[in-house]
């Protein structure tokens, strides 16, 4: 993976743990993606550990935002210093749909309607949300969920309405 290797404290932001990357690994993220702004998908380790997540510039910095899954997995939390490799990963992502969100936008023409005008990056919140949950029981409810709130009923990913 790149030669991108760093030491940084975990710290947070609001709710968001994350780390700053020294301005030379970025330098070499931004020449490897050919891009500096925008989001920029990458392949990371901490402490060998390995991940994809996204660089997000926000607030004037960027930082690479560490979730609970990659922090319980590396027994890391805010104030540790990691370990971390880092490297643009050129891999498209792609998260499908659930199928019983197929189905429930189907079976409700009004919602899949308003889903469809949704701009891209709210379909994925959607769309990614429903994809971590593991027993049926809570995909169905959140199907539910997730048509009612297109239909302006009930609030869901945070969110009162789309």
């Amino acid at each position: 993976m790149g030669t991108n290797k760093f030491s940084a404290e975990i710290q947070i932001i609001g709710v968001n743990p994350f780390v700053f990357l020294p301005d030379t690994v970025l330098d070499s993220i931004f020449k490897e993606a050919n891009k500096d702004k925008g989001k920029i998908p990458v392949k990371m380790k901490i402490d060998g550990h390995e991940f994809i997540q996204t660089l997000i510039k926000y607030s004037g910095h960027w930082r690479l935002y560490l979730n609970t899954p990659m922090r319980k997995t590396a027994k890391k939390e805010v104030g540790d210093t990691a370990n971390f490799e880092i490297a643009f990963d050129p891999e498209e992502r792609v998260i499908p749909m659930h199928p019983k969100l197929i189905n429930g936008l189907r079976d409700n023409p009004e919602a899949q309607r308003i889903f469809d005008s949704l701009r891209p990056s709210l379909q994925l919140e959607i769309v990614r949300y429903l994809s971590f949950l593991k027993t049926e029981e809570s995909i169905d409810k959140n199907v539910l969920r997730a048509v009612n709130f297109l239909l302006g009923k009930e609030r869901f990913i945070g969110r009162d309405k789309p």
